[in-house]
């Protein structure tokens, strides 16, 4: 009787054993790129240790743009990152098996500042905009608000790399450039160095995902278990930036390396109101780009002269079955905030067909 005893418990000792291993081993690798609140979700994870509260480990690393973001997520070298639709579209289209997971700013919210000499739409004409890198989510950013204020960012105007938020104020002052794209907090440093906040993009309320979660087809599949884990972490995240404002303020501040409250404040209230309650990737947000996308590649663009004849976004099954994983009611303070994740029947470009 002590002999089966003996074995039985040393055999729960095993499984215990193997299972505390399996969970310490459980590791998502996260990366986020360009200093912006639109990270802060990813910000308030590490400070906060949210997935190691679910046995997660998590590496969290900083890209400086997205491009490069999107080669590390490629190369298998992150499991998931946080940056903009684009990057979503383009890679799509270039072939690559990316997917939108998570939905987490659902509009522009950025800034055009220019030099005090610029007071009209029209003479931006002639003139050099900067932005972090071509291709980067603030190259998108801006070619899209200066096509909707009638601008043409190819024909009527020049953008040019120019670096970080820093660089940019740099290149402003010394005329390299003329107009640039910049976030919040550093709209008022902007006008604390004489410069003009010539346009508040998020003012044209365009459904667009500024910032989202991307990961690739094939870490959906191998990688199953870790995803909602960083689901709950997200919204639980976005649930803690809308209700702990003083303590986000201090961590956004913490990553931007600002002091600077009033701008901090500008901030808060310019993110927190364009995070979403409901993390679902809708296809609206999409849309907007690939209609974009679409319209200037007609129109012989940036593109060249092709043009896309068909896109559609839509959800398509996959052949691995189906599964969807409700978070409601992270806290009784917040009962709104809820995401619904579907790996499977996932959002994804169904088709996007160009020809010359």
């Amino acid at each position: 009787m002590v002999g089966k005893l003996s074995i039985v418990l040393l055999a729960w000792g095993v499984f215990l054993t193997l299972e505390g291993i399996a969970l310490a081993q459980a590791r998502i690798r996260i990366a986020w790129a360009g200093a912006s609140p639109a990270n802060s979700a990813i910000w308030v994870i590490q400070e906060k240790k949210l997935l190691q509260k679910q046995g997660v480990e998590p590496e969290i690393i900083s890209i400086a743009a997205s491009p490069t973001v999107l080669q590390a997520l490629l190369a298998g070298e992150i499991d998931v990152t946080a940056t903009s639709v684009a990057t979503l579209v383009t890679s799509r289209l270039a072939g690559a098996d990316t997917v939108m997971i998570l939905g987490i700013v659902r509009t522009f919210v950025d800034h055009i500042i220019t030099a005090q000499s610029i007071t009209s739409v029209e003479q931006l004409k002639g003139k050099v905009g900067g932005v972090n890198r071509i291709g980067s989510t603030s190259d998108t950013g801006l070619r899209f608000a200066l096509r909707r204020l009638g601008i043409d960012p190819d024909r009527d105007a020049k953008i040019i790399t120019a670096g970080g938020n820093p660089e940019r104020f740099a290149a402003l002052s010394k005329g390299v450039i003329q107009f640039t794209i910049i976030p919040e907090p550093f709209v008022r440093e902007a006008l604390k160095l004489g410069f003009r906040d010539f346009f508040d993009i998020g003012s044209l309320k365009i459904p667009f995902w500024w910032n989202s979660a991307l990961s690739r087809e094939a870490i959906v599949k191998a990688k199953r278990p870790l995803l909602p884990k960083f689901a709950r972490a997200m919204v639980e995240a976005i649930h803690f930036n809308k209700t702990n404002k003083e303590e986000a303020k201090a961590i956004w501040g913490k990553y931007l390396r600002i002091s600077d409250l009033d701008g901090l404040e500008r901030a808060y209230q310019a993110y927190t109101s364009a995070f979403p309650d409901n993390l679902l990737p809708t296809p609206e947000g999409v849309k907007t780009l690939l209609d974009d996308l679409s319209s200037t590649r007609s129109q012989g663009g940036r593109g060249g002269s092709k043009s896309i004849r068909r896109c559609e976004f839509g959800a398509r099954t996959g052949g691995f079955g189906f599964y969807q994983t409700a978070l409601q009611e992270i806290t009784p303070k917040h009962p709104g905030v809820a995401v619904y994740i579907n790996f499977e029947s996932r959002f994804r470009l169904a088709a996007c067909r160009q020809s010359v």
